[in-house]
């Protein structure tokens, strides 16, 4: 059991039978009244965002989160079809609610981690930073700064980052998942 100040961001909780992420927490004290943990909470299964306040006398559980191999195979008309690691045999699809934002970063064939709560899948994760090859690119225009010496490049996924004019076609390049943003060029 957490008490009020332990409920932080990226913990999950069970509130009303229901796992939740904590987006956001914050600890304040209103006059001469009990410290209040005002959070904002992501429902896990509905993808919906609610903020619930915690007293001082509150607790709340912890979630039980389980997390396994699986290998992501291939999209097809919206669905991302996924495998387990050990048994290629055993496909299954998820919905794009449950990989959005995290699956650009995925190349196929690529294990990640599968995120359940007892029976019901909740989506995946990722590693924080990825290697991805730049599949194209625009040449580096000589005195082109106004736009802070970044160009748009698109990634073996399919994804648009902005990276230095430095990189070019054919380079891997490090992306840090939770902002999105380029990391640094990996030598050959």
């Amino acid at each position: 059991m957490l008490d009020y100040n332990d409920v932080k961001p990226k913990k999950f909780i069970v509130l009303d039978d229901q796992p939740y992420e904590v987006l956001e927490a914050h600890v304040f004290r209103k006059q001469q009244r009990k410290p209040v943990n005002a959070t904002k909470l992501k429902n896990l299964i509905t993808g919906g965002v609610r903020e619930h306040s915690f007293a001082v006398s509150d607790k709340v559980a912890e979630a039980e989160l389980e997390e396994r191999d699986v290998t992501f195979l291939f999209t097809n008309k919206n669905e991302y079809w996924f495998c387990e690691a050990k048994d290629k045999a055993k496909r299954f699809k998820l919905e794009p609610e449950k990989v959005e934002g995290q699956i650009s970063y995925v190349k196929p064939n690529t294990n990640v981690r599968l995120l359940t709560f007892g029976e019901i899948i909740l989506g995946i994760k990722i590693p924080i930073k990825v290697e991805l090859k730049v599949k194209e690119a625009a040449p580096a225009v000589r005195g082109n700064t106004v736009q802070g010496a970044t160009k748009l490049v698109i990634l073996e996924t399919g994804f648009t980052v902005n990276v230095p004019m430095f990189v070019n076609e054919g380079d891997t390049v490090v992306l840090n998942t939770e902002t999105g943003e380029y990391v640094e060029r990996k030598s050959v």
